[in-house]
């Protein structure tokens, strides 16, 4: 087995939370002992994904919140957080209250672009300015100052009875060290490092006409993509080389799934497996193959991957349709199997 560059040091996961639209209250639970159970793990951080108008959680912050006073330790963040649905003051005070209730363990991540089904939602979500909202990396950088301190007005001081405060509060020092963007493109890994971000990775790129990437050498290759993503990113970085970057495939260790688990993890990855073979839509966005194995033959294909060799922290997304027990199993053989088999220790 080839040695990685270097070792692995954080592992994470990142679910989706899905519910039942008829009760929504359990699924939301089983999302929270899911990230209780990570804690318990050992787990170094628990991720939780975006939904809007779907059976998923919409409302990460909230989430998180609530499980900053059921955990003590774990890291915990989002995976991302469109920005085009959000207004950057408001969701800079969301962010640093929960970074304050949970001392200091919130990771926002989040992205730019048109939410999606932008032309159905825009009457409701922008009713009076649907056509004059900018999208773009702006947002980002609105959001990065108002966490980061910068003054909101021009006023601050005493009126009447009231005191009132010129940046965001509250106010959470380490919070602006703590900010991700989730990025596939070379343009999103440029532009998070250069303005002092973390970089997380998915299972998705974009292939770009950057006449290496397909062509006489044959179809695209997904490993060596996202590392040219990951080596931009640091080259624009303030640290460099120590620029942190998150690694987020999809891995199912099948260790000590039965007979009946291992058929259906099996089939989930065979079923999006076509979508891996070329790039997808007019994006041109190409996704991983799923991995689904023993921990000794995950490690393998992991030490082998040429993103997962520059990066020491991930976190493994889980499949979002399997059952909380699924996710008992896949979590404790990430613990106790895979993630010793990288040369990663559990948390204190």
């Amino acid at each position: 087995m080839p040695p990685t560059s270097r070792p692995l040091r954080k592992l994470g996961f990142l679910t989706i939370g899905l519910f039942d639209a008829a009760d929504p209250g359990r699924g939301h639970e089983s999302t929270l002992r899911v990230i209780e159970l990570g804690e318990r793990l050992g787990f170094d951080s628990a991720w939780v994904r975006h939904r809007h108008l779907q059976y998923g959680i919409s409302s990460p912050v909230a989430v998180l919140a609530a499980a900053s006073q059921r955990t003590r330790r774990i890291q915990l963040g989002t995976a991302v957080t469109p920005l085009g649905w959000e207004n950057p003051l408001r969701l800079a005070e969301d962010l640093a209250t929960v970074d304050v209730l949970s001392g200091g363990r919130l990771n926002p991540g989040v992205s730019v672009g048109p939410p999606t089904h932008y032309d159905q939602v825009k009457g409701a979500l922008y009713p009076d300015t649907a056509d004059a909202e900018d999208f773009g990396f702006e947002r980002v950088r609105r959001l990065l100052d108002l966490v980061r301190g910068k003054p909101v007005t021009g006023f601050s001081g005493v009126e009447g009875f009231e005191v009132f405060s010129d940046i965001v509060q509250p106010h959470s020092p380490g919070l602006g060290r703590r900010m991700w963007y989730g990025g596939g493109s070379l343009r999103s890994a440029r532009r998070a490092g250069e303005h002092g971000m973390n970089f997380l990775t998915s299972s998705v790129v974009k292939v770009e006409d950057t006449g290496d990437a397909e062509g006489a050498a044959g179809p695209p290759d997904f490993a060596a993509i996202q590392a040219s993503l990951i080596r931009e990113f640091r080259a624009h970085h303030p640290d460099g080389e120590a620029a942190r970057v998150s690694h987020g495939l999809v891995v199912i260790p099948t260790d000590s799934a039965s007979p009946a688990q291992r058929a259906k993890y099996a089939e989930y990855a065979a079923r999006r497996l076509p979508r891996t073979t070329s790039p997808q839509g007019p994006a041109r966005q190409l996704f991983a193959p799923d991995l689904v194995g023993t921990s000794a033959e995950l490690a393998e294909r992991l030490h082998a991957h040429a993103a997962f060799r520059e990066v020491d922290e991930v976190a493994f997304a889980l499949p979002f349709t399997f059952e909380y027990e699924d996710y008992v199993q896949i979590l404790t053989d990430m613990a106790t199997k895979l993630g010793p088999a990288l040369g990663w220790r559990p948390a204190g």
